[in-house]
């Protein structure tokens, strides 16, 4: 899954980086080492300009809230339960399907944080000596320091309390993908700690290769049973790394830089 990550690339390498034509500097987020759900994220997709004669897509790097509301949700109380959303039933959920097929982003970010439970603490959760096991957050990125680019749907929400000509009258919010994790050996490994993504979670978000950008991003192609379907395999494997980080990223108050010191060993000794 993903449910925390680190995105501190300033807005013109994101803009560089992807190719991006349309940017507002007044949007610009600060970096954040720690975003969590309902946040506001930068998201990259293509689409026409507002108010624009040229009906054609224009590539725009936009600020979002993560947690998608669908359309017909009649309050947006349940974004923080729509983070993510599944690659192998996207094209089926009532949630996403739309969003899906019509509305594609890419979530940049530096590497997402995964939680591990060490073999003994989670014991004793299993036999009921302990509510809630102490884990290990990891930080997983691309091992060549690239922009990890997630795999993003996004939807539009109308709040009906509000006045058409009122600015939060609209809300945009963005959902990432999730994909089974790669089970193969990381790209660089830890000294001390998992072998692949698979040992820290079962799941992973979906990211995207740069030979991939253009055609997840067309929203020309509403083909979901073809070309949209083919994009949700899964990367090569060997292009991640991944490491231990201090437990403070585990509080959502905790944010900068330090978060993603590499440390020479996990916390908890008896991890692995």
């Amino acid at each position: 899954m993903c449910g925390r990550y680190a995105a501190s690339r300033r807005p013109e390498d994101l803009v560089e980086a992807f190719g991006v034509e349309r940017w507002e500097p007044e949007e610009t987020l600060p970096p954040d080492w720690n975003v969590a759900p309902t946040k506001e994220v930068h998201v990259v997709l293509d689409r026409p300009l507002k108010d624009a004669r040229d009906p054609r897509p224009v590539r725009q790097l936009r600020v979002l809230r993560w947690g998608l509301v669908p359309s017909w949700a009649p309050d947006a109380d349940g974004a923080a339960r729509m983070i993510n959303a599944r690659s192998e039933t996207v094209a089926e959920k009532p949630s996403f399907r739309r969003p899906f097929a019509q509305r594609r982003c890419i979530v940049p970010a530096d590497g997402y944080y995964e939680w591990v439970t060490a073999h003994d603490e989670r014991q004793l959760e299993v036999e009921g000596k302990k509510k809630r096991a102490r884990k290990q957050p990891y930080f997983v990125l691309p091992s060549d320091g690239s922009v990890f680019a997630m795999a993003g749907i996004y939807e539009f929400w109308r709040d009906r309390t509000l006045p058409d000509a009122h600015p939060l009258a609209w809300r945009v919010t963005c959902s990432v993908l999730t994909t089974e994790a790669e089970t193969g050996p990381l790209g660089v490994a830890p000294a001390e700690g998992p072998r692949s993504l698979a040992e820290i979670h079962p799941r992973m978000p979906l990211m995207l290769t740069p030979d991939r950008w253009d055609a997840w991003l067309d929203p020309a192609d509403t083909d979901t049973e073809g070309s949209l379907r083919e994009l949700l395999e899964p990367p090569p494997g060997g292009l991640m790394r991944a490491y231990a980080v201090s437990t403070a990223v585990s509080n959502v108050r905790n944010n900068g830089p330090e978060l993603l010191e590499e440390l020479a060993a996990p916390e908890e000794a008896t991890l692995f």
